[in-house]
């Protein structure tokens, strides 16, 4: 298949519209759910016009049934309802119940531990469990542990960054964590490797494990420096209304379907460029994965096919990058919607941050071959 000219132009200019908008226009900024929705409809319009062999593109009732369906449903072994939309609006009827013993749980804990344990504990106990208790679960623990600890906002902001990376990677490890996760298990689960529950732990453990580690002291390095006296230092008062916590789940089933849509409109470009490219190559540019549904991309480019490193590369990529800005991990909408988080200030520690890591893994995988 060669794409034509004009769709993979048109496909390009909403990839741009994706990654600048938000940072540019305030009103795009206030409404991010919705444009979002916008740019995946006109993306998935414009793959309509593409042919590609054994894949089917553009409107259809599978990819619609999925955007409907995926926000409330995660492919799980008993086949229960679970999903993120509900994991967000029972978590949020809970701490909207009983948000004051909450909040003086987490207080009592913060007097009797430093906010630089505090900051470590969150970012690493939380990147370890998110692939047993869900990336969603994760993140929704941690903005209720920030809201609930005397920072600044900008100290608020850079503990919540630095551990969605931590849980975006953690939660890759099984496939209760993500959806990218079990995607990839079952795209290997035939020969040659034949992939069980622990096919990713065993493969990614080495180096999740220590990123995780090394994300939790670079939090401690955040706040090290923090006085809990200083000017702009509060716990926030809850204030939310059921409406708010009933809005939030609108808004986060929104951005699911946004992200489908997206994910799926630009499959012509993932599979006729980005899945064919090689290994270093192939790292570096799914850092797409910033604005694009890591899952959807996963789907295309892991394969039986694949060598063990490039396999690694792939999933590396994606999952790194998957924190640099709001729309690239489930972690990072949840928090960004909860916490008020704009894309601007998101993308101050979010991208440096993920450049940099992306570059120690590359040097580790391609250059020390470890």
């Amino acid at each position: 298949m060669a794409l034509d000219l004009g769709i993979a132009i048109g496909l390009f200019i909403i990839f741009l519209l994706v990654l600048i908008g938000p940072f540019k226009i305030k009103i795009i900024e206030q409404n991010l759910e919705v444009f979002l929705f916008v740019c995946g409809v006109l993306a998935l319009t414009i793959s309509g016009f593409v042919t590609i062999p054994g894949a089917e593109t553009g409107w259809r009732l599978e990819i619609i049934e999925e955007a409907l369906i995926a926000p409330l449903y995660i492919a799980n072994d008993l086949n229960l309802p679970i999903g993120i939309v509900q994991v967000v609006l029972i978590v949020g009827f809970i701490i909207y119940k009983w948000h004051e013993p909450i909040h003086r749980a987490i207080r009592r804990m913060t007097e009797a531990l430093s906010l630089k344990i505090m900051a470590f504990i969150l970012i690493a106990v939380l990147g370890l469990f998110s692939s047993v208790i869900s990336a969603i679960l994760a993140a929704i623990i941690l903005v209720e542990m920030v809201n609930a600890l005397p920072l600044s906002r900008k100290s608020k902001i850079d503990l919540t960054v630095i551990a969605c990376f931590s849980i975006g990677l953690g939660a890759a490890l099984t496939p209760l964590g993500e959806p990218l996760s079990t995607i990839a298990i079952s795209k290997l689960s035939g020969p040659p490797y034949n992939a069980t529950f622990t096919f990713l732990f065993d493969m990614l453990a080495i180096y999740v494990l220590p990123g995780i580690i090394a994300y939790g002291i670079v939090g401690m390095f955040f706040l090290g420096k923090v006085n809990i006296n200083e000017p702009g230092m509060k716990v926030e008062d809850y204030n939310e209304t059921l409406k708010d916590v009933i809005m939030r789940g609108v808004k986060v089933y929104v951005f699911i379907m946004a992200l489908v849509f997206l994910g799926d409109g630009f499959k012509p470009i993932i599979l006729e460029y980005i899945a064919k490219m090689p290994s270093t190559v192939l790292y570096w540019v799914n850092m797409v994965s910033a604005i694009l549904d890591n899952a959807t991309l996963a789907a295309a480019e892991i394969g039986p096919t694949m060598e063990p490193l490039q396999i690694k590369a792939a999933l590396m990529g994606l999952l790194i990058a998957g924190g640099m800005l709001i729309p690239g991990n489930i972690p990072n909408i949840i928090s960004a919607n909860k916490l008020g988080i704009t894309s601007k200030e998101w993308a101050r520690l979010g991208v440096p941050l993920g450049l940099v890591t992306m570059g120690i893994y590359f040097v580790i995988l391609f250059v020390l071959n470890i």
